[in-house]
């Protein structure tokens, strides 16, 4: 049995009444854990498209870029995003439930969180009701305030993203202590160490995008104190 036809049932029953809890319940060790993190990743994902009132093309994209999805399961994952676009719970249940499963790695939440501005920038657009979609996702996956501005300063291109808000860091710090920031952001960030946490290896895109991101951001603090 396919990934994709696994989680097809699970989003299935929870179509046709059988419940949040109960399906969750089920998927709480591995390997079925993986499978309980993808539902919750793709309901999110599909909630998300949603919030601006429009799903467009373009986010469905992005979704389909997250997950590399081969030729033989497009109709099962298009199936499993349709589901959870039409799925009563309320992206709240959602959220709960993938925080509580990652209670003991908030590195991972961290990632989802970034997932999802992803996809909520498909269209170039960030529509005021996205930005309180992910607040509230935010708050109950406990991402301190200035952790959640350094990912939408990232995402959103309202304003070039400040380095010192990307590295989680105060302006005032010693660069030592910007450098020991900068490495811890780097570890948590490698690939090996996210697949290791649950995170399905389709999201790794976006965890190397994050790398990118704090690296350049290291770079610029480096070269604007002189090399120190």
């Amino acid at each position: 049995m396919s990934l994709w036809t696994r989680i097809t049932e699970a989003i299935s029953a929870l179509a046709s009444g059988e419940g949040l809890s109960a399906v969750f319940d089920r998927l709480r060790t591995p390997p079925e854990r993986s499978i309980a993190f993808t539902i919750a990743v793709i309901a999110l994902s599909a909630k998300i498209s949603k919030a601006d009132g429009l799903v467009t093309r373009d986010e469905v994209t992005v979704f389909r870029e997250v997950f590399h999805i081969a030729q033989e399961d497009e109709a099962g994952a298009a199936r499993v995003f349709n589901l959870a676009r039409q799925d009563v719970a309320g992206f709240e249940d959602y959220a709960k439930r993938i925080s509580a499963m990652f209670s003991a790695d908030r590195t991972v939440l961290d990632h989802l969180m970034e997932g999802l501005f992803h996809i909520a920038m498909a269209d170039g657009t960030y529509h005021p009701n996205e930005d309180v979609f992910l607040e509230r996702v935010a708050e109950i996956f406990e991402i301190e305030e200035r952790c959640f501005r350094a990912m939408r300063a990232r995402f959103v291109p309202d304003a070039a993203p400040d380095p010192y808000t990307v590295l989680r860091v105060d302006p005032q710090m010693p660069v030592d202590d910007i450098r020991k920031a900068w490495r811890k952001l780097v570890r948590e960030s490698h690939p090996d160490r996210l697949i290791a946490s649950g995170m399905p290896p389709e999201a790794i895109k976006i965890a190397e995008k994050r790398l990118i991101a704090i690296n350049t951001a290291w770079e610029e603090i480096l070269a604007a104190r002189g090399g120190a």
